[in-house]
């Protein structure tokens, strides 16, 4: 029996969010706690799953909001870490009218790089469920080797290993070293969620299930979770391909959290039934859940302090 369910290791930041104009016709921004892993987090103790998250911010205004905002939300907020000299890394999004975003950051460096081996709860992680993380966690030497220690604990305690790409361009010193530790997260996680343009990238292949055929060759990865917007998502597991078609909402703002939201609702199910003896009948009800609490996402501003409850998202299904 193990205490957690889910622990994640990776970034958490400020995601300043375009929220109308000022009387001068200037942009106005909102500061909206974000950082995937977090957000995923944020999703499972909604749903009554104990969860912990392993990271640093500066200890500064922001590092205290986004101390603040995770307890708030039930993340255990005991194993994140405050740097003293460099600042908690912040996100310009900028939102497109069909609600899909570009990044810029701030992170030259930002407190989420400086994580330590040192600084990598063991006993946390060997008493968790499910490690999940990203490759954010992976663009500089060493918060790499926290992850990578992190990850080595978690298969040695035997918890399901979850991995999402999150592939954020700008802030990789170049795409081959972004595709190099995605190989390295591919190679390690037993569920993987990831998005129609990442398995695109990464594999080169145009068509979707190709891509995943060219993963699967490569890489043993039990359940794999394939995230495509407004097309829906999709379930590969043993000889099983289950697809199930989005909820589009007529009020969507902005898709930020999305993606995160349904990963956090996919590792529900996983928590639930096990990896062991799903079929398809238990993928089709996962990943009905996890569109239709993702579409939910997409009306609200931000996304970490604002996850749908269990109600919610089976009221509007």
């Amino acid at each position: 029996m193990k205490d957690f369910d889910v622990t994640a290791l990776g970034e958490l930041l400020i995601d300043f969010t375009e929220n109308g104009k000022s009387s001068q016709g200037n942009p106005l921004f909102e500061a909206n706690p974000g950082g995937a892993p977090c957000n995923v987090l944020s999703m499972l103790s909604k749903l009554g799953h104990k969860t912990a998250f392993i990271g640093k911010v500066g200890k500064d205004f922001f590092g205290e909001q986004l101390k603040s905002a995770i307890t708030e939300v039930g993340i255990d907020p005991s194993y994140l870490c405050m740097d003293e000299e460099i600042h908690t890394t912040l996100a310009m999004v900028h939102t497109y009218p069909d609600g899909d975003r570009d990044f810029s950051f701030y992170r030259n460096p930002g407190a989420d790089m400086m994580l330590t081996e040192k600084e990598v709860p063991e006993e946390l992680i060997g008493n968790s469920k499910i490690f999940h993380f990203g490759t954010l966690s992976m663009t500089h030497d060493e918060v790499r080797k926290a992850t990578k220690k992190a990850i080595d604990v978690a298969k040695k305690s035997g918890a399901v290993i979850s991995f999402d790409p999150n592939l954020r361009p700008p802030l990789w010193k170049s795409l081959e070293d972004a595709k190099e530790q995605a190989a390295f997260g591919f190679s390690q996680c037993d569920v993987l969620k990831i998005s129609d343009n990442e398995i695109q990238w990464f594999t080169g292949e145009e068509d979707y299930d190709e891509g995943i055929k060219k993963l699967r060759s490569q890489y043993d990865i039990p359940l794999i979770l394939l995230s495509m917007g407004k097309e829906g998502s999709r379930a590969y597991y043993k000889d099983l391909r289950v697809e199930v078609g989005a909820f589009i909402q007529e009020n969507t703002i902005e898709t930020t959290g999305a993606g995160d939201t349904f990963g956090g609702c996919c590792l529900h199910f996983v928590l639930k039934y096990g990896l062991d003896q799903l079929d398809e009948e238990k993928l089709k009800e996962m990943l009905q859940f996890a569109n239709k609490a993702a579409s939910i996402v997409t009306t609200r501003k931000g996304a970490l302090r604002v996850m749908p409850s269990e109600e919610e998202i089976k009221k509007c299904l």
